[in-house]
């Protein structure tokens, strides 16, 4: 197994503060038109992943921050990567399957990682605005595709899906 060199690598504060995101300097992406479905209005903030679009280059993973109201979730779908939800505030329930009848609820710093392929979603369990952190590993996580219930919801709601 390969192990990592000691080195005298030192970068500079400003070399270090080049690689750190804000929270307070994130704006929520636009591009989740999922978003645009009733129940599922949430903010999204991209950290790591491809420039411009996250803040952060990373070379295949991803990650975000959700935070959204009570009640509002991310609808059922599915990636061909694996995705990790950790809670960071309030209560989660994670669901999925393909009619998204199984599910478990996260309390703050609970971690849970879906298989790809698995169809997925997770709802704010909670009474209060809360956020969740999601992982996806892959090249392009992006591919998301939704069942057909949420496509006829979407449809009904005049969003388009991709």
């Amino acid at each position: 197994m390969a192990q990592a060199p000691i080195t005298d690598m030192n970068p500079t504060v400003a070399e270090m503060e080049a690689r750190v995101a804000r929270f307070r300097r994130l704006q929520p992406t636009a591009d989740y038109v999922d978003a645009a479905l009733p129940g599922c209005e949430r903010s999204t903030y991209r950290v790591l992943g491809v420039p411009p679009g996250a803040p952060l280059a990373a070379e295949g993973f991803h990650l975000n921050f959700v935070c959204c109201g009570p009640g509002k979730s991310a609808p059922l779908h599915n990636h061909l990567t694996q995705e990790v939800f950790v809670a960071l505030s309030g209560l989660w329930e994670v669901f999925w399957g393909p009619e998204g009848e199984r599910k478990v609820v996260l309390e703050p710093w609970d971690t849970i990682s879906v298989p790809p392929g698995v169809s997925r979603g997770f709802r704010n369990a909670g009474t209060e605005v809360a956020c969740l952190m999601g992982m996806a590993s892959g090249q392009d996580p992006g591919m998301i595709n939704w069942p057909p219930s949420v496509r006829e919801a979407a449809a009904a709601a005049g969003v388009s899906l991709p």
